[in-house]
């Protein structure tokens, strides 16, 4: 083999079956595809374990991926459940799965995930650490947290979020700045926390060459996580959040001179008329890596539908720059979230991210609407069920309350704007008065 990883390939002109793949589905050229993966402004997250794997590209010119977190707690500690979840994650056609468990040894699950899950699989090893080691946090040493990195790339996942940017400089913005929420990336917590108890600069930056020299043996992507993104509209855009995003500017540059491809993660929540900015500065100090955003959440006052609040600011993102959505359920803020909520979030996600490659004009994005306009004009339910993202819950809710002519649905009946009109243009009349054979 001649390349390590995808970027290595790409920079040496070489086309891997990953990227072939990719721009089969991108319905795009591969020279396209390896163009952008040698500049670093398309990911392709596919560690050379996860033999299963149907490669997706992240970011320029690419559909807008989403993401589902799941994994168990020290709460619900269910393997089985999240198993589900991801298993109809990829039936909806999510890309991404991250196990997010930070409960007890879970290596067993990554490696179930790694074997059965097409979809790319993400990890955050610092949730891992505690239970992986069974230390307590500032017993942790920087080897320690080396050698859980380690293990979740031999074990398989394409991609990994690692809290590298929160460095000295940017605990004291952070500080400086008085956040209403302070820190609410977990990981970024317990780097914080890390930080504090020992004194010491954060591991992952003061020893980034051998993270990367780790994630480059398995041809891992690096997602730059934002451990200070804004919990709350109210600190969104500060200068915590803006400082730590320099900060990962400076790393993503350093990751593709190592040939490891990068995502950098984002806000968080964010009022809406900020949602534009925030993705073109991160384009900017970023240098055009994929950028990997959680909603954003653009109200705080919505426990329960955070589904919603975090498709508006999706959609918005998208269209403005993000690449990739993470999802984000019903149960956002309130608990771990069942496979109910788990699929509430995924249409949520898939319906901002489509929104968003139908306003950016990509390849057959348009497509799927016609189709489905076509079949409404022509009140062909069968097909308006198969086209639908959701085509079980349109078919359910049209026969709850089914009409007495099937040429229409119960709310309209004969008035149906799409029967009448179709009745004149075939030359027929349109009758009220007396029931029409």
């Amino acid at each position: 083999m001649r390349y390590k990883t995808q970027m290595q390939a790409a920079k040496q002109g070489v086309v891997t079956p990953e990227m072939a793949l990719v721009a089969k589905k991108e319905h795009r050229d591969a020279q396209y595809i390896l163009e952008r993966v040698a500049k670093g402004t398309i990911a392709i997250p596919a560690n050379i374990g996860h033999t299963c794997l149907s490669a997706e590209g992240i970011g320029e010119g690419l559909k807008t991926k989403i993401n589902v977190n799941l994994g168990i707690s020290g709460d619900c500690m269910d393997y089985t459940e999240e198993l589900k979840k991801a298993e109809m994650a990829v039936e909806m056609g999510a890309e991404a799965i991250m196990d997010l468990s930070n409960y007890g040894k879970t290596h067993d699950f990554r490696e179930v995930l790694v074997q059965k899950i097409p979809a790319m699989i993400g990890t955050v090893p610092m949730y891992d650490a505690i239970g992986y080691l069974e230390k307590d946090l500032q017993k942790i040493t920087a080897n320690d947290f080396m050698r859980v990195i380690e293990a979740h790339a031999k074990e398989g996942v394409d991609f990994m979020t690692i809290h590298a940017g929160i460095n000295r400089r940017a605990v004291e913005a952070f500080r400086r700045t008085g956040r209403l929420t302070n820190i609410v990336s977990r990981g970024g917590s317990l780097i914080f926390a890390w930080m504090e108890m020992t004194g010491n600069e954060n591991p992952f930056y003061e020893y980034y060459d051998d993270v990367l020299d780790i994630l480059r043996e398995y041809d891992v992507t690096i997602s730059l996580g934002d451990a200070l993104r804004p919990g709350s509209i109210h600190d969104s855009s500060d200068a915590g959040q803006l400082s730590e995003l320099i900060e990962l500017g400076a790393l993503t540059k350093r990751a593709w001179q190592a040939d490891v491809q990068v995502m950098v993660e984002g806000p968080g929540h964010m009022a809406l008329n900020e949602v534009e900015a925030n993705m073109r500065l991160q384009k900017r100090l970023c240098y055009g890596a994929p950028f990997y955003v959680l909603g954003p959440i653009v109200t705080d006052v919505a426990p329960g539908y955070d589904h919603i609040t975090s498709a508006i600011g999706g959609a918005v993102a998208a269209m403005s720059g993000a690449d990739f959505l993470c999802y984000v359920t019903p149960a956002e803020h309130l608990r771990l979230p069942d496979l109910q909520d788990v699929k509430d979030g995924i249409i949520a996600a898939k319906i901002a991210a489509h929104a968003a490659d139908v306003a950016n004009g990509l390849p057959g994005a348009r497509d799927w609407d016609d189709k489905m306009s076509d079949a409404r004009r022509r009140l062909d339910w069968e097909e308006m069920f198969a086209l639908a993202m959701d085509g079980k819950k349109a078919r359910a809710y049209f026969e709850s309350k089914p009409p007495q002519d099937r040429h229409s649905c119960s709310m309209c009946g004969k008035m149906c704007a799409m029967r009448t009109t179709n009745r004149i243009l075939e030359g027929l009349e349109v009758k009220f008065a007396e029931e029409e054979k």
